[in-house]
């Protein structure tokens, strides 16, 4: 088990001025980073043999974090501290000299930080922009000849841009409006997605700095410059934070005005702990070649794209006021939104709201794709009221036929400014998922708003899930290629 230890980054010759930088490179005001690094708590991690070789899933990781832990009864399992996800826009087309670049770029970031929390975990993504430089575009021979096809419909690519989820404020949802942060949501438009895992925020803006060309030096060694400098531009930096208490005490720092309604034991906002070792599924599942229990591309084991992925990356406003706002939405109302109705996994202590007013760690129990439909039946559901759950709706379409997760979900907390129409610093969910294809996303998000149940069985918007507590601003779907083609894909086939 993983023991807390001082936080490297509680260093008091840490000057301001390297604060600063380091907080500019995270896409992250100082205070923030200030607190962040004084409130969390570095883990010792238990040293273990690392596997002979790096997994071909980029994001494979299980075998190099820490094992899961028993929480009330439930597995649970927890990754580094600290996730990075940098958004690039390339300045032109890459070429196979860039490309031969960006692969020593890639093996000189792991030959100087191991692949562990205590390093550093490096995953690279392309959007279809990327794929839009490429001779011929998305349609052309060179990549329509190897990127993966739906099996259901082999006319469409599993690489899809995203689109607006069902609750999004958008122009194509005229009738959707949030309370508080009433942000139209953008489909970005970038060529990569650079996502940064650590335990250390230190290591996650060295690693930045030096892939993007800012400096020559990594982990303290002169290993000259990436060359990748005048190639990369950084469009966006988002910084999430996971860790058992650790938005309680963000709250508390800055003295957000539910501060005390967050569980301090918790690692999200929300309250409830989401790192349910029983709510995502093998990394194999959710890649383009799939596994016995799911496959949904027409990917072959040996195929160019086998091990890869499909990352869908979004920014939500998190609207907290609301969601614990007294006397209206007590631990029992929380708890439904966040899970189910029928039954509600808990009730709660006697005071609902101070701490959290109940338990944070719960079972993800999946009890069949039906179930979102009878709780918004109101069949056998906590008051005998009407409502939909967020993870119950999920599950509508999130797991294969023998009950396996078909994605991995890599998201946290996170507490910025960007997108707040005020300027101020907000609660965030920095959302990451890997699926097999964009299509399989599009339909779970589009399950879990779930607003075709609402309107069948008459469910208020108010006891719909979450959709009404966050606010989208960004989204955007990524490939996640293998590793042995994670540097600027097919370019050597041209």
């Amino acid at each position: 088990m993983d023991e807390p230890r001082a936080s490297a980054a509680q260093d008091p010759n840490l000057t301001r001025r390297a604060l600063l930088g380091k907080a500019a490179g995270l896409g992250l005001a100082a205070s923030t980073l200030g607190a962040l690094e004084a409130l969390a708590w570095t883990p010792m991690r238990a040293s273990a043999a690392a596997p002979p070789s790096l997994p071909d899933i980029q994001f494979a990781i299980g075998d190099f974090i820490p094992p899961a832990i028993t929480v009330d009864g439930v597995d649970f399992r927890f990754g580094p501290t600290y996730t990075l996800f940098s958004t690039i826009e390339l300045q032109r087309a890459p070429t196979k000299a860039d490309q031969a670049s960006l692969a020593t770029a890639l093996a000189t970031i792991e030959a100087n930080y191991p692949f562990t929390p205590e390093g550093v975990f490096t995953f690279v993504s392309y959007g279809i922009p990327y794929f839009e430089r490429l001779p011929g575009g998305m349609t052309g021979s060179l990549v329509s000849a190897q990127m993966p096809r739906l099996l259901e419909d082999p006319t469409r690519f599993a690489l899809e841009e995203a689109v607006p989820g069902p609750s999004d404020v958008s122009s194509g949802n005229p009738g959707v409006a949030k309370l508080t942060f009433n942000v139209p949501v953008q489909i970005e438009s970038n060529d990569m997605l650079v996502t940064l895992r650590s335990d250390s925020t230190g290591i996650l803006n060295d690693v930045l700095g030096w892939l993007i060309g800012r400096r020559s030096t990594l982990n303290g060694h002169r290993v000259g410059n990436s060359g990748l400098g005048h190639l990369l531009r950084v469009s966006s930096s988002r910084l999430m934070f996971q860790q058992r208490g650790l938005p309680r005490k963000v709250a508390t720092a800055h003295r957000l005005s539910f501060s005390r309604s967050v569980n301090p034991e918790s690692p999200m906002w929300m309250g409830f702990a989401d790192q349910q070792v029983a709510g995502s599924g093998p990394p194999e599942i959710t890649t383009f070649a799939g596994n016995p229990s799911a496959k949904l591309t027409t990917a072959l084991s040996g195929s160019y794209f086998d091990n890869g992925a499909i990352a869908h990356l979004s920014h939500v406003i998190q609207d907290l006021a609301q969601f614990y706002a007294r006397p209206e939405e007590p631990y029992t109302e929380r708890a439904q939104y966040m899970f189910r109705s029928n039954p509600i996994p808990s009730t709660g202590y006697g005071d609902q709201f101070t701490n959290g007013g109940g338990p944070s760690y719960l079972p993800n129990a999946f009890q069949g794709p039906g179930d979102a439909a009878q709780a918004a039946a109101a069949v056998n559901t906590y008051e005998g009221k009407r409502r939909i759950g967020h993870l119950s709706a999920l599950q509508r379409s999130s797991r294969a036929a023998d009950g396996t997760p078909i994605h991995i979900r890599a998201d946290g907390p996170g507490f910025d400014s960007l997108d707040v129409p005020d300027g101020s610093r907000q609660p965030k969910l920095q959302f990451s998922i890997f699926v097999p294809t964009a299509e399989f996303f599009r339909t779970m998000r589009r399950n879990q708003a779930a607003q075709d149940l609402a309107q069948q069985f008459n469910v208020p918007s108010e006891d719909n899930g979450l959709e009404r507590f966050i606010t989208a601003t960004r989204r955007q779907n990524f490939l996640v290629p293998p590793r042995r083609h994670r540097s600027f894909p097919l370019l050597e086939l041209t």
